[in-house]
C-alpha cells in the first residue's frame, strides 16, 4: 500500500471559477491543474504575485507546496478563487493566521456576478436604441 502524502484543504469561488487548493509541507512550488503556475498564468508575474499574496502576508513563502485545481471561468476569476482557497487552507492549518489575513481581505468572498439577460433587452440593462423616425 502506498503511503499518502499529508495535506490540508481549501476551496474558494470567485463569478464562475472553483479552485480548491492542497498544501503539503514542503519548499514552495505552486502546480496549477498539473502545470507550473507560471506557465498555467501565461507568465503573468502580476498574477503570480496575487496567489502567493496570502502565504506572504503569513510569511509562510517557503514552507507548503500548494497544488490546485482551477476549473470554469476565466484567468482573473480563477486567481481570485485560488487567492481563497489559499486563505482558506491556511487558515485550517493554523487558526491563529485568520484574523490577520481577514484584516487583509483576503478571507473574504467577491459574490459579484454575472447578471443575466433580460427578454426585450439588448444586455442584462441595455435598452434598443430609441428611434424618432
Amino acid at each position: 500500500m502506498v503511503a499518502t502524502k499529508k495535506y490540508v484543504y481549501g476551496l474558494g469561488r470567485r463569478k464562475a471559477s472553483t479552485a480548491t487548493a492542497r498544501l503539503y509541507k514542503g519548499k514552495g512550488q505552486i502546480t496549477i491543474n498539473d502545470k507550473p503556475a507560471l506557465d498555467y498564468l501565461s507568465g503573468n508575474k502580476t498574477y503570480l504575485a496575487e496567489i502567493t499574496d496570502p502565504l506572504a502576508i503569513a510569511g509562510k513563502q517557503k514552507d507548503y507546496d500548494i497544488t490546485i485545481l482551477a476549473k470554469g471561468g476565466g484567468l482573473a476569476g480563477q486567481v481570485d478563487a485560488i487567492k481563497l482557497a489559499i486563505s482558506k487552507a491556511l487558515t485550517a492549518e493554523a487558526p491563529d493566521l485568520r484574523p490577520v489575513l481577514k484584516k487583509a481581505g483576503m478571507m473574504k468572498r467577491d459574490p459579484r456576478e454575472k447578471e443575466r439577460k433580460k427578454y426585450g433587452l439588448r444586455s442584462a440593462r441595455r435598452k434598443e436604441q430609441f428611434s424618432k423616425r
